[in-house]
């Protein structure tokens, strides 16, 4: 379980961090981060908001996908991977159903690795 002040909860936040920033995904998942350091109104730790939609599978199954990748996203924030100023949007795929869980979690390692690379792109 996340903290509440880790949470995405407004939908205008989980806009902002899909349209205004970076991408990077694989054939499981896709991560959206965003960069709010600019943004002076919104202080504290990574803040995360899932996207698992009826493609992925029934109830079961999706709810089986948030709990994983629920639980990847409090790890790297623990793990001090995720970056303290930014808002990430963790997408799931339909393929993301049949994954094995340590695929998964390699492909959202290499999803954030490759995010945080973007951001520090964009930003130069």
């Amino acid at each position: 379980m996340l903290p509440r002040p880790n949470k995405l909860t407004r939908s205008d936040d989980f806009r902002k961090a899909v349209k205004n920033g970076v991408r990077a995904g694989s054939h499981v998942l896709v991560v959206h981060a965003y960069d709010r350091s600019t943004d002076i109104a919104r202080e504290g730790g990574p803040r995360t908001g899932l996207v698992v939609s009826k493609a992925v599978g029934n109830a079961v199954v999706r709810h089986r996908t948030s709990r994983r990748l629920r639980h990847l996203a409090y790890t790297a924030m623990q793990g001090g991977t995720m970056r303290r100023t930014c808002d990430y949007v963790i997408r799931a795929l339909p393929a993301i159903a049949t994954a094995e869980p340590k695929e998964v979690a390699r492909e959202f390692d290499r999803a954030l690795a490759k995010a945080h690379k973007r951001l520090d792109e964009h930003q130069a």
